[in-house]
């Protein structure tokens, strides 16, 4: 066994150990904003572990530029569906206020009910 094998294999079991805590998280976690954080940054860590142990295994592959592109959308789509997710529970009011230490989103939602400026511009 070579020490890029060993890399390999470190990547790999980390990434699933990251992976298997976002899991339960997802389970044990009390509301959605916590879940919601669980099911994105350790997943993501995680993943990207595990494709960066899976190209250095499969080394000089055409494999490995697919492994690429998935990390890559990843990176791209994970922080905007966990906004999104984050706004619909906010908006549904499907969280736990006593768990926020900070409201951020209040005054923008009242604005928005009230019929006021959109800063996304919709």
């Amino acid at each position: 066994m070579t020490v890029l094998d060993v890399l390999s294999a470190v990547l790999v079991l980390g990434g699933s150990a990251l992976a298997l805590t976002a899991a339960i998280g997802v389970v044990r976690f009390p509301d959605t904003l916590a879940r919601m954080h669980a099911a994105t940054k350790p997943q993501v860590l995680g993943l990207l572990l595990v494709l960066a142990g899976a190209a250095i295994r499969l080394r000089g592959q055409a494999d490995v530029g697919m492994l690429i592109l998935t990390g890559m959308f990843t990176l791209i789509t994970a922080p905007v569906i966990a906004n999104r997710v984050g706004q619909l529970a906010y908006r549904e009011q499907n969280i736990r206020n006593d768990l926020l230490t900070t409201d951020e989103m209040h005054d923008f939602a009242a604005d928005r009910e009230s019929g006021g400026h959109d800063p996304s511009g919709r």
